[in-house]
């Protein structure tokens, strides 16, 4: 699960992973804080972790287009 809050402009104003590793997702939430969602997305949505075809990161890029079809 991942809390996301975006401003009217689609500026990502905090993250919080639910799970995943800690250290990342935590790195990760201080890195996009203040970044436009698109950028984010277009960053991040091919990251693949061990094979598995997905990522803490993509998972962040699916979530953030979500939150940006709610605006």
């Amino acid at each position: 699960m991942i809390n996301i809050d975006l401003d009217d402009n689609g500026v990502i104003e905090n993250v919080q992973f639910i799970g995943g590793c800690n250290g990342n997702t935590s790195g990760i939430s201080q890195l996009v804080k203040g970044m436009q969602a698109e950028e984010v997305i277009e960053r991040l949505k091919d990251v693949d972790c061990k094979g598995r075809g997905t990522s803490c990161p993509a998972q962040l890029a699916i979530a953030l287009q979500e939150a940006l079809e709610e605006i």
